[in-house]
């Protein structure tokens, strides 16, 4: 019999041990005052808290700004900044300014979609295109707007149409204030000099007064659309008319453009891509980014053969590429002589395990930068860096299992619980019977153990536990489970859970066996 059968037979946890303790520490009385010796522990206890706060409070910023800064430039270090240089890309860019530049000429550019994996700077060099294309037509006077929308984000039609239908009618209404202010300039000066109206397009005072009247009431009269409760048709026609309001080139950038076919399907795609058949003044040309090279399987075949007119592919960077951006990028972000040698090309290495991210390789640089700045010491140094891989890490983690589905989490939980209990090489039916217990301890729907092993196989896929199919001869096949993550810090996050929360002092019955 192993100790935990002992508890259970004798009705005893270590949950009223701890209860027992509690009770003959509060039991011990001084006899002379009448008071228990704990009173004076705990008010001895709080006034050395008291004073350890006042001690902690003083120059509490004083202390974390005494050491020398490391970073000149953090913010270059994000995902969301974009470079003036963009290293190993410039095939890519070429590629997309050679398509869009017929916007600067007037025309419709083709569509294109963007593929590469997170992290191989597709939305970094979109953007940097779109911040060329909107600085040369603006040199060249000639009206062409890019406009950026991040489907993981705005994931629906309606609210895709919503909110472009919002920028340009804010365009739109800007366009006319600006206009109506010229006139009104117009106005004094003619008012001073009546000469001035005959240069222009106006016979006289009452007509120029009549014309800013009616941009007045042109301007008033838009409508924003609220981001819920309208007919999508009608989202649709304010949107058409509001980017149909004046000439110009329009191109749609959908970032993350999987997220919204996978959620909306792909009608957004079907009605943006046969506009300029309807528009009189505009032309839209749509910029899609995915990280899922698959996604247009899904497409109508219509919305693909349009959609798909140009495509361009980020392959992932190599170590060396990634050591180029990191030191193009470090020059900025750090102070002179901040970096030991060996901090870059380890960050790279990590992230060229990571299918080449630029992305991970940037936050591990910033995140060994910040570690370096805690330990209050002028220089980023290896171990650093090992400290920010085991920190990101565990931060993907946390985000992973804070965003699962309840009952995922309970099947986690059962799994942890398992575990806590010795139990090693654990199997389906074990999983399953924990889980039965705690889904009656918090009055959740129980699962079939078949619906429970394909949850099993999803917590494998994101790599929160490692799931073997193993053969036991005559006896079949069986799934042995373990944890890949820290057990302590993910209970943590599961019991953080309000649904989950009840759960925390039930300790449904471990059966702990041998393992042969």
């Amino acid at each position: 019999m192993t100790d935990t059968d002992h508890d259970s037979e004798n009705g005893t946890d270590s949950g009223q041990t701890e209860a027992r303790s509690s009770v003959s520490i509060d039991e011990q009385s001084d006899p002379d005052s009448g008071s228990s010796v704990l009173d004076d522990v705990v008010l001895d206890s709080v006034e050395d808290a008291d004073e350890d706060a006042d001690e902690a409070s003083r120059g509490l910023f004083d202390d974390l700004l005494s050491g020398e800064p490391i970073f000149e430039k953090k913010e270059v270090l994000r995902p969301s900044y974009t470079p003036r240089k963009l290293p190993h890309r410039e095939d890519q860019i070429n590629s997309m300014a050679t398509i869009l530049v017929s916007a600067l000429r007037g025309d419709t550019p083709s569509n294109i979609l963007i593929y590469g994996k997170t992290g191989t700077g597709k939305t970094a060099s979109a953007k940097f295109v779109s911040e060329e294309l909107e600085t040369t037509s603006q040199k060249y006077e000639v009206p062409c707007e890019v406009e950026y929308i991040n489907c993981e984000v705005t994931d629906t039609q309606y609210r895709v149409l919503a909110q472009l239908a919002n920028k340009f009618i804010e365009k739109n209404r800007q366009h006319l204030s600006d206009h109506i202010d010229e006139l009104e300039g117009l106005r004094e000066r003619a008012r001073e000099d009546g000469t001035v109206l005959a240069t222009e397009e106006f016979e006289s005072l009452d007509d120029l007064d009549s014309t800013i009247e009616d941009l007045r009431e042109e301007r008033d009269s838009f409508e924003e659309v609220p981001m819920t409760g309208w007919p999508t048709d009608r989202v649709y026609n304010s949107f058409f008319e509001a980017v149909d309001q004046t000439e110009r080139v329009v191109v749609i950038m959908l970032d993350e453009i999987d997220k919204l076919v996978e959620k909306s399907g792909d009608d957004t795609l079907y009605n943006l891509s046969r506009m300029n058949s309807e528009l009189e003044n505009s032309r839209v040309s749509i910029m899609g980014i995915s990280n899922d090279l698959k996604f247009t399987d899904f497409l109508d075949p219509r919305v693909k053969s349009s959609l798909g007119e140009e495509e361009i592919v980020f392959p992932p960077y190599d170590a060396n590429q990634l050591r180029d951006i990191l030191e193009a990028r470090a020059q900025v972000a750090f102070e002179d002589d901040s970096l030991s040698g060996e901090v870059i090309p380890l960050c790279a290495a990590f992230a060229a395990q990571e299918h080449g991210d630029a992305r991970r390789a940037l936050d591990l640089l910033r995140t060994a930068g910040e570690l370096a700045e805690r330990d209050k010491t002028d220089k980023v140094l290896e171990d650093h860096v090992r400290q920010a891989q085991e920190k990101i890490e565990l931060d993907r983690v946390v985000e992973v299992v804070r965003t699962l589905p309840t009952q995922s989490k309970l099947v986690l939980f059962a799994i942890i619980l398992l575990e806590k209990n010795g139990v090693h090489n654990i199997n389906t039916g074990e999983v399953y019977n924990i889980y039965k217990s705690l889904c009656e301890e918090i009055d959740a729907d129980v699962l079939t153990q078949r619906r429970v092993t394909d949850l099993i196989s999803e917590l494998d896929m994101l790599g929160i536990v490692n799931a073997v199919v193993v053969s036991k001869g005559r006896y079949g096949r069986t799934k042995e489970i373990s944890l890949s993550v820290p057990i302590d810090e993910t209970e943590a996050v599961l019991l953080s859970d309000s649904r989950l929360g009840d759960i925390e002092d039930v300790q449904p019955f471990v059966q702990a066996r041998f393992d042969h």
